[in-house]
């Protein structure tokens, strides 16, 4: 069987290691699905390498969204301008309706092609039929992170609370071979305390990784109060669903305790800064969450709440947003902003043995950004350009695990399924 190489070259390499290295003239070499080199100049390439030309332009790790609806696209511009619980009421109760594996399949692949365009290669899912959204991103080299979801209303699974912690136990317990496994309490308000109980035992058990909202607005956190006697962030680490093995997805509203908590567990905060400010929910203190050693990633929440999967706004916003919150224009910068939407994002998923950053040994999974657009001119830094400047249309070319999936701004596989459908028209 040939084996694949790759010759990224020419470009400004952003490996985001620990170390943010950084290559101005540099290479990636790829063999296979991996990367085997990364350094500065221009390797000669061996016979049979596919040689990338990256002069002019950027090349980065791909994105991780840790925290996005993909199917949500099915109903993007349904729930505008109304706050997070009535825009809840309004949304639950169209995928009560409507909703079923096959358009939640349908839903979850247009929103893959529009992650992958934008290079995003990684997303950590919460929603219904959760297999539907891993198998739509196969296809488009995006890696979907996805378990059961667990709430009291009324969902389109219209299967009980209890039957769902039956099924999850018996599908913890084979193992399914295929990355770490996920359970999704939806949230505090959603779950009794006893359910909350038995996914954070059901957790601890089987070593499974966590993905909740919490403290999204202060309605919710008034809301939890009234049930369970605490805060959101409080019932989590008391029910044993604050772990390190634990992404919270917007963490807007805390207190001192709160934020200490979730230091102390080791838990990961998803920042969703366009859906928080869409919905009036407001701005995470995501400084202090950094200062207190708080694992901070970014994602764009559903194409409802944020209207778009685009991770390149929700990095430019993330750092913005604090140097206004803080009064400090130093207060989230580039690199810290880039490195949540990458390593960061990746260990979040528990997958940054594979992706994250551009490292010999891991996955070949990179994004090559133009710098060519008028809004690039005059670039002083890079680091600048692809916080502040850089916009989904920049994404030239996504190689994701060893196959270039996007070529000069278009789907490889979509054009595939045009060569195809012409060739039998």
């Amino acid at each position: 069987m040939t084996i694949r190489r790759l010759l990224i070259r020419g470009g400004s390499v952003l490996t985001m290691d620990g170390r943010l290295t950084a290559f101005d003239d540099g290479y990636v070499a790829v063999r296979g699905d991996t990367i085997e080199s990364v350094g500065n100049g221009s390797p000669a390439s061996e016979p049979g390498t596919e040689v990338i030309d990256a002069r002019g332009c950027a090349v980065l790790p791909g994105f991780v969204n840790a925290h996005t609806h993909l199917a949500m696209t099915l109903f993007r511009g349904i729930a505008d301008d109304v706050g997070l619980q009535d825009f809840l009421t309004k949304v639950v109760g169209e995928e009560s309706r409507t909703l079923n594996p096959a358009r939640i399949y349908a839903g979850a692949t247009d929103a893959c092609r529009e992650s992958i365009l934008a290079g995003t290669t990684a997303a950590l899912d919460m929603y219904w039929f959760p297999e539907q959204a891993a198998r739509a991103g196969r296809p488009y080299g995006v890696t979907v992170a996805a378990g059961p979801a667990f709430a009291n209303f009324a969902t389109p699974e219209k299967t009980s609370v209890d039957r769902k912690l039956e099924a999850a136990e018996s599908w913890l317990s084979r193992g399914n071979g295929q990355g770490p496994q996920w359970l999704m309490p939806h949230s505090a308000y959603a779950l009794t305390r006893d359910h909350l109980n038995a996914l954070g035992s059901l957790a601890q058990r089987y070593g499974a990784r966590i993905h909740v909202h919490a403290s999204e607005n202060e309605r919710e956190v008034d809301t939890v109060r009234e049930m369970h006697g605490a805060s959101p962030i409080e019932v989590l680490a008391d029910a044993g669903l604050l772990t390190d093995r634990t992404v919270v997805a917007h963490a807007v509203q805390l207190s001192d305790n709160d934020i200490r908590l979730l230091a102390e567990y080791g838990a990961y905060v998803a920042h969703c800064p366009w859906s928080n400010l869409k919905l009036a929910s407001g701005i995470a203190p995501v400084r202090a969450l950094l200062d207190a050693g708080v694992r901070v990633c970014l994602g764009t929440d559903g194409a409802v709440s944020s209207n778009s999967l685009d991770l390149w706004s929700s990095i430019r916003l993330a750092a913005t947003l604090h140097k206004w919150r803080e009064r400090n224009p130093a207060a989230v910068g580039a690199h810290d902003v880039l490195t949540m939407a990458t390593r960061v994002g990746a260990q979040a998923l528990g997958l940054d043995e594979r992706l994250g950053s551009l490292e010999p040994g891991k996955k070949a999974t990179m994004q090559v950004v133009e710098l060519s657009g008028v809004h690039h001119a005059g670039v002083a830094d890079i680091w600048s350009a692809m916080t502040y400047s850089a916009r989904p249309g920049d994404v030239r070319d996504v190689i994701a695990d060893g196959v270039p999936i996007v070529r000069d701004h278009r789907l490889l596989q979509d054009d595939a399924l045009l060569r195809h459908a012409e060739s039998t028209s």
